[in-house]
Parts: C-alpha cells; sequence; structure tokens
C-alpha cells in the first residue's frame, strides 16, 4: 500500500474549491478527488493542486 503523500493533519482540513466537499485520494494516490462533484486534483511533490478545472 502507498504511503499518503499528505501530512493527515493537513489532508483533513483540505475541502473542494468548487463545492466545499470531503476530498478523498485516487486509486493510487497520485491526486484528490471530490466526494461530492467528483472533480479532480494532482499532487504534485506532496502539494494539492486545487485549482479547478478551466472550462
Amino acid at each position: 500500500m502507498k504511503k499518503d503523500p499528505i501530512p493527515k493533519d493537513l489532508f483533513n482540513i483540505l475541502a473542494c474549491p468548487i463545492c466545499k466537499a470531503d476530498l478523498t485520494y485516487n486509486k493510487d494516490k497520485t491526486g484528490l478527488v471530490c466526494a461530492k462533484c467528483k472533480a479532480k486534483y494532482p499532487i504534485k511533490e506532496g502539494i494539492p493542486i486545487l485549482l479547478p478545472a478551466e472550462k
């Protein structure tokens, strides 16, 4: 099992910038996925990039 790339205390306060719902790791822990709107956010060098996709 892959180690969590984001410290637990930081991960626990993260929220989706679009709908404010909780985030979960994707299957291989290389990104985050919103539990509500399903928006996806990458993790680069341990830093979550929480910028909404441009439309």
